[in-house]
């Protein structure tokens, strides 16, 4: 893994580092690995996240097909940090 540090930026590349680590599930592999699972608790983790896997898809599949009513849409955060700050809206002028 690579992350390239730009005008000695030190922060901003270890932000950038931690982000990629996060998803490639780094952090979760460390944590699983810290102590010993036996061979039973594996097998329990395992078959609840693969529950938890199908649930979701089939989740996401009847959102499709109209069964269930679509997610919220998330506000979208400008690079200002807060949400809206991208769109500069007019005071209601009447």
């Amino acid at each position: 893994m690579q992350v390239l540090v730009r005008d000695n930026n030190v922060e901003q590349a270890l932000r950038v580092l931690k982000k990629k680590m996060q998803r490639e599930g780094i952090f979760r592999e460390m944590r699983e690995r810290k102590a010993f699972e036996k061979p039973s608790e594996r097998k329990a983790r395992e078959k609840g996240e693969a529950v938890r896997r199908a649930r979701k898809a089939q989740r996401k599949q009847m959102q499709r097909e109209g069964l269930l009513p679509m997610p919220k849409a998330k506000p979208r955060v400008a690079k200002g940090g807060r949400p809206g700050a991208g769109a500069a809206a007019p005071a209601a002028a009447r």
